[in-house]
């Protein structure tokens, strides 16, 4: 059940405190608050839960809130809620009216609100807190009637960056014979669960030879760089193991009739191994290195490889993002479990970009893979200029203008490649450490959000330090209200110039 949250929006100094005082309002918490769309997005939450059953949820902005306060610290989920209960400014970011010495919610319903909260919710929120903002710090419109319409005359305004990356996940390298012994180690168990339910206690125990099996694994494990037909040899062995294993089960569940004494789990990790099998069979038969939908984790076969070509790291395993970059903020356009050739997202980028600002981009800004056939003449036609040589033989002599604009390009481009190192190096983009595909993908949206928080708190505390520098002024209105009011003035003044 859901109950909408009737009390009206609390401001700052009215947040009730057990000690004499009140909140400031130039707390970084207090801003985030007052930018984010609690109210907008709360009736979509709301369709989740019954009107009449089950317990009261937890409103909206405490369940973001909780969400962007965990990734904005970089801390676990029993942290955060430990950060809340002992910190007012982050009670008062959640939504709650006064002090509370007691924790609002439990550690494990960060779980829920990761998997209530969607990634595509995340994404909304995302993108119309940073219209709200756009819109407060966008220059007045000018005076002159004549350079108004010279300004509607053109038709492509702004610069649009797009590029993709990987989000790696937590898991340890994966080789084939890890694997395979991973999954043989899986089926073991669920043999000793089957046993253990069996209703006619004279059956017995299938043979699985683990000790044996395991010494084959050690044996070639162990060794720094062991042979190509050693390893050939031991993931033969293992897989012989796990077809015994598999022909096991298959008969204790033919006997019964149904497979008593699994859970969905356990039945689900059955249905992976089986997998993992075929596969890794299949590859085994046909000598080969790769195939279709591969299965490189067991507890989470969601994750394919994520073939980069990067030095160092050429392939990565997680999810693969496809984002784009305008003024200072980063959008999450695509996310995919599957590998997937980012020149095809370049339309809908585009597309979208003109959804949201009313004009198409002046100029795209991307890299070699982007610079398609396809995508150049569609770039064309919209009047989009693409950064980058034209195709073809380089000429012999290169002006000095055409060099000064492709320095300047690289180094628009260069923007999101530095925002996908604050996401990996800042926050948690460098390792996904949820374990399901979809609050993996709750994860992703929202370091997202926070690197386009943290955007609008610089530019906000900014302001307010030049005007506090420039002008002295202690006493002011709120500051959403007054931020564009403050940036006119700042703008204008003498002491900037």
């Amino acid at each position: 059940m859901y109950r909408k949250d009737e009390q009206p929006r609390t401001p700052p100094e009215e947040f009730k405190l057990p000690f004499e005082g009140k909140l400031s309002e130039e707390n970084r918490w207090v801003i985030m608050a007052q930018w984010i769309p609690w109210a907008e997005f709360e009736a979509e939450y709301a369709e989740l839960f019954s009107s009449v059953m089950g317990a009261p949820a937890k409103t909206f902005r405490m369940a973001l809130g909780a969400l962007i306060i965990k990734e904005k610290l970089g801390i676990s989920d029993r942290e955060t809620v430990e950060q809340i209960k002992e910190n007012p400014y982050l009670q008062y970011f959640i939504g709650l009216s006064e002090y509370r010495n007691e924790p609002p919610f439990d550690a494990s319903m960060l779980v829920h609100f990761r998997t209530r909260i969607n990634g595509n919710l995340v994404n909304k929120v995302n993108r119309v807190m940073v219209k709200r903002m756009r819109e407060a710090s966008s220059e007045p419109a000018p005076e002159n009637p004549s350079e108004a319409e010279e300004g509607s005359d053109r038709k492509n305004r702004g610069k649009l960056i797009a590029d993709a990356t990987c989000a790696p996940a937590d898991i340890t390298y994966p080789t084939d014979l890890k694997i395979l012994n991973k999954a043989r180690e899986q089926t073991e168990k669920i043999i000793d669960i089957l046993h253990k339910s069996r209703q006619d206690k004279s059956e017995k125990k299938p043979r699985t030879y683990r000790k044996t099996a395991r010494k084959d694994y050690l044996k070639v494990a162990k060794q720094r760089r062991p042979a190509r037909k050693k390893r050939r040899n031991a993931i033969k062995k293992q897989l012989q193991y796990i077809k015994r294993n598999l022909g096991h089960i298959d008969q204790i569940i033919a006997n019964r009739g149904r497979p008593d004494g699994l859970n969905d789990r356990q039945y689900k990790s059955l249905l992976v191994v089986s997998e993992v099998y075929r596969q890794q069979q299949w590859m085994y038969d046909h000598n080969k290195q790769s195939i279709a939908d591969r299965i490189v984790s067991l507890s989470q076969p969601h994750i394919r490889p994520i073939v980069r070509g990067k030095a160092g790291v050429p392939v990565e395993f997680g999810a693969k993002l496809s984002a784009s970059c305008l003024d200072e903020y980063v959008f999450l356009d695509r996310i995919s479990w599957d590998n997937f050739n980012e020149s095809c997202d370049l339309k809908a980028q585009i597309e979208a970009f003109k959804e949201y600002t009313g004009h198409y981009p002046e100029s795209v800004h991307v890299d070699k893979i982007y610079r398609t056939r396809d995508n150049r003449a569609w770039c064309k036609e919209k009047g989009i200029r693409m950064s980058g040589p034209s195709l073809g033989r380089p000429p012999v002599n290169i002006s000095e203008a055409t060099k000064k604009q492709a320095s300047e390009d690289e180094k628009i481009r260069n923007s999101i490649e530095g925002k996908f190192g604050q996401g990996k190096r800042r926050f948690s983009l460098n390792r996904i450490m949820n374990k399901l595909a979809h609050t993996s993908e709750t994860a992703i949206a929202i370091t997202f959000l926070v690197m386009n928080l943290s955007v609008i708190l610089r530019q906000i505390l900014g302001s307010i330090f030049l005007f506090n520098y420039f002008f002295r002024v202690i006493d002011y209105d709120k500051l959403s209200d007054n931020f564009l009011s403050r940036k006119k003035l700042i703008s204008h003044s003498d002491f900037i110039r």
